[in-house]
């Protein structure tokens, strides 16, 4: 078990670094660009694929870091770079750990590769949860999945909002009701493979912020996928089905949601998101207080300004702090017996939506023009307290983990 440590080892360092320059140039030039054409930055996931930073082993190496830092760490400098065009970049890693949290070595190695291509052919996933009535009310989803036993088929019917990725992606991801009498509990995660007939496109939206990111609905009509397609497969999920149904008579064991367990491992990600979006306001807002001159003298100078920059550094540093705390308990497998994983997203989502605030009003009227990044980077903010659970639902989690009571 790796102890924790908040020193990068060197082999992070350079890591980090390398991600750091590419964020600088080659994320950072074109984020402008594609915020305004709203549509995804395929050359700049394919040079992200050229240098081996969207790729299976890339994400695997930092999955696998024994100290738990690698995500997080990656995720910070490329949303430093900017939010949308590092959602587009990292996006297909939510439809890869739902795969990697509920799938059998064989679905790892045959379905992960499918989702990024190569740097010749780059291909995105989707992970398709959220429906128009069921966000955060994860119990009331309405796609089904139906057995097809004599052709070993699954038929999903049903649509999914806020797919990131969803439509364009070689592989679908989708979450769905297998036993409605269960609930949440009775819900389990199929594969979609690439062109497979009766999945289709809605609505694709256009965002407050994030806009180089793809967000679109996915529409499934009498969607059939192999009986193989089934996350963990058919027996594992019989048994799961099973203990639910006796808990719910009896009480007992909580069952694992196929959906639920894909958040958990995200969370502390998402939180770094959020630092490295606060962390690039900050900066932009502190070179500009030291160059910014008004009265004779530099606005740094002034207390209201100065203790503004030094409550978003503290902030800042918090977060980053609550992000890597929760995700080397993951790594190291320590339970989150004080909600940890939501701690973090939540404060983090919370700092990058106060502090992309604070840096517009320390840059003023400058700050509310897109001829500086700060006002880009508040539209992005404010997503970190929405996708992934509401600033609302963590806050939920953590009351509930540690009261013990069902706080509704």
């Amino acid at each position: 078990m790796a102890e924790f440590t908040l020193d990068l080892n060197d082999d992070q360092k350079q890591v980090r670094d390398w991600l750091h320059g590419f964020a600088a140039d080659v994320i950072r030039p074109a984020a402008s660009e594609w915020d305004e054409r709203e549509e995804t930055p395929w050359p700049v996931i394919q040079e992200a694929a050229k240098v081996g930073i969207y790729s299976l082993d890339f994400y695997a190496q930092q999955f696998f870091d024994p100290t738990g830092l690698g995500i997080p760490m990656a995720m910070e400098e490329l949303f430093w770079g900017d939010a949308g065009i590092a959602l587009s970049i990292v996006g297909t890693g939510l439809a890869a750990v739902g795969v990697l949290a509920n799938g059998t070595e064989e679905q790892i190695g045959t379905w992960i590769p499918q989702m990024y291509g190569d740097a010749n052919d780059v291909k995105v996933a989707a992970f398709c949860s959220s429906e128009p009535d069921a966000g955060s009310d994860v119990a009331s989803m309405r796609t089904r999945a139906v057995y097809d036993a004599a052709k070993d088929e699954w038929i999903l019917n049903g649509a999914k909002t806020w797919a990131t990725n969803g439509g364009i992606a070689n592989v679908h991801v989708v979450v769905a009701v297998v036993d409605a009498d269960l609930g949440s509990k009775g819900h389990a995660s199929f594969i979609v493979p690439p062109a497979t007939p009766g999945l289709s496109q809605g609505q694709k939206f256009k965002k407050h912020g994030i806009r180089a990111s793809h967000t679109a609905e996915v529409v499934l009509e009498d969607v059939r996928v192999p009986g193989h397609c089934l996350l963990g497969g058919k027996e594992k999920l019989d048994e799961r089905l099973a203990r639910a149904r006796e808990r719910a008579k009896s009480g007992g064991e909580r069952v694992k949601n196929a959906a639920m367990a894909t958040f958990e491992a995200s969370r502390p990600a998402v939180g770094a998101m959020a630092v490295g979006t606060a962390r690039a306001a900050y900066e932009v807002a502190l070179d500009y207080a030291k160059t910014r001159t008004q009265f004779g003298r530099p606005i740094i100078d002034n207390q209201g300004i100065a203790f503004q920059l030094a409550d978003m550094r503290t902030r800042i540093d918090a977060a980053r702090l609550l992000v890597w705390r929760a995700s080397w308990m993951a790594t190291t497998g320590k339970p989150f017996t004080s909600a940890e994983g939501s701690m973090s997203k939540l404060y983090a989502s919370e700092t990058a939506k106060k502090v992309t605030a604070q840096a517009i009003q320390i840059l003023g009227g400058n700050g509310f023009t897109r001829e500086y990044p700060v006002e880009r980077m508040h539209r992005d903010a404010a997503i970190y307290t929405i996708f992934e659970g509401t600033s609302e639902i963590q806050r939920l989690v953590i009351a509930r983990t540690l009261s013990g009571m069902p706080i509704r």
